[in-house]
Order: structure tokens, then sequence, then C-alpha cells
């Protein structure tokens, strides 16, 4: 449950975000570029690419999102949509890539098969992670608000135990057992919607 870009640390929507985008915030898109890079790079490296794909397709995908966004054609179904598109345009750029005939004079037809099995298995991986994330999401949306407060100290704002302890005017031994009974709770919410 960690959120990932700066733009949503300072707790900005996805309707706020969308706006400063259209805006060319240079600031909202710096960070939005900076934060997703990384992960469209490994995808790529560990699929048969180089440090030059990842990053001529990070930024068509870039470029393709901001188009779609300024054109009104995006809508953002959660709190971490712009992300996940980002990411689901570059890996659909990369696999349109794969299957290529660029990429086949360079590669065995083995190799091909091996690395769209490999998408493919990280794909469904994606979905499940999704579903849990959103299972995830909408038990903490249930959860008491001293426990609510006390994880988003800890997941979101990244305080330590020892800041949250001061802040709850608890000892520390008692913010670990707070939370860990609050997670243990969010878990048996989550559970329970499946």
């Amino acid at each position: 449950m960690q959120k990932d870009t700066s733009i949503q640390k300072n707790n900005q929507s996805q309707a706020q975000i969308i706006e400063a985008i259209k805006n060319n915030n240079a600031s909202v898109l710096q960070s939005l570029y900076v934060s997703n890079y990384k992960k469209v790079e490994v995808l790529i490296l560990k699929n048969n690419g180089r440090i030059e794909q990842a990053k001529d397709i990070y930024q068509e995908a870039y470029i393709t999102v901001w188009k779609k966004i300024k054109n009104n054609t995006f809508i953002p179904k959660n709190e971490t949509a712009i992300n996940g598109f980002l990411y689901t345009v570059a890996k659909n750029k990369w696999l349109d890539y794969l299957r290529s005939s660029e990429y086949k004079k360079r590669v065995t037809f083995e190799e091909q098969q091996a690395s769209q099995n490999k998408l493919e298995i990280e794909d469904t991986l994606d979905e499940e992670r999704s579903k849990k994330l959103k299972k995830a999401m909408n038990a903490f949306k249930n959860l008491g608000q001293p426990c609510k407060d006390l994880l988003t100290k800890y997941y979101f704002e990244k305080k330590s135990m020892k800041q949250i302890a001061t802040e709850l005017v608890l000892d520390a031994a008692s913010t670990r057992n707070k939370k860990y009974r609050c997670m243990q709770k969010l878990r048996e919410m989550a559970l329970k919607t499946t």
C-alpha cells in the first residue's frame, strides 16, 4: 500500500493531477515522468530489452498518455489510474515491438515465445495485485478512524514507530501492537470481500 509519486504524496486527487497536466504544470509533468519510468525500464530490461529501448518506449507511452489527458479521452477510475494507465500503455507498446518484424529478425522464435509468455505471466500477476490492492483499499475505507490514522502515518507518511508513538501519546511497544492489530483487522476485512 505505497503510493508512488510525489504528486500523490501531496494528496492531489486524480482530477487535480489531470487538470495540472492539461495546464502543462511543469512540476506535475516532471513528477509523473520521473516516478513512473523505473517500473517501465525494469519491465523492458526483464523482457529482452535495452535501456535505450526502455527510454524510447517510455517516451512514446508518456506522450500518448499526455495526449489522451489533453483530449479528455482518459477518465481515471481510481487514485492510481494515471500511473497504471501509463504503465499499461508502455507495456503494450513493448509487446507491439516484440511482435514486430524488426524484433523477429533479431531473435529466434523460442526467445520470442519465452518473452511473450513472460509478459503474459506478469500481466496476470499485475491483475492479481491490482485486485488485491482494490480489496485492501476498500477494506481500508471501512477501517475505524484510529487504525486509519495509524496506518496512514506509517505506510503513506512514512513516519517511524517512535514518531507515531509520540503523536499518539503511547509507548513504542503499544504502538507496534496497535499497528499489528490494525493490520490484522484490515487483512480480515479484505479477505471477507473475496
